[in-house]
């Protein structure tokens, strides 16, 4: 099976002077099955979308997951699983309230935790998206 990368990228260029060296993607697409690299506030170009604002993040992430999905072949529709990550309590409504418009009929497994903290201090929220394309669409 072919296993294909999508949007490669070193974290010595995301995270200069942090002494990092890793080849990474976005997205891999394996067959029919796609995962995507945790979406947050940082949109595709690596500028930060919504400073303090946990929806405008939430929004900024869905936006990107659709895109990367595209380039994966996929669509929303084809997300089985989600893995959500907030850094407060009180977030959970906006967040939470803007990937449900996003993933409104898809209805995936879903996975909400509450963590003290992400890799920049910037960010508020990130979701981790794994999809799989039915044969009739692969």
């Amino acid at each position: 099976m072919v296993h294909t990368r999508i949007r490669p990228f070193n974290t010595r260029d995301m995270y200069p002077g942090k002494g990092m060296d890793n080849d990474l993607c976005m997205a891999v697409r394996a067959g029919s099955h796609v995962w995507l690299r945790g979406q947050t506030g940082f949109d595709l170009e690596g500028n930060m979308v919504g400073i303090g604002d946990p929806a405008a993040q939430t929004e900024n992430a869905m936006k990107c997951v659709k895109i990367l999905l595209g380039e994966a072949g996929a669509k929303l529709e084809h997300i089985t699983k989600i893995t959500v990550y907030i850094n407060d309590r009180a977030h959970r409504e906006a967040v939470y309230g803007v990937i449900g418009k996003w993933l409104k009929g898809v209805y995936p497994c879903s996975t909400g935790l509450i963590i003290s903290g992400f890799a920049r201090p910037e960010m508020l929220m990130e979701i981790d998206v794994e999809a799989m394309i039915p044969e009739n669409d692969a």
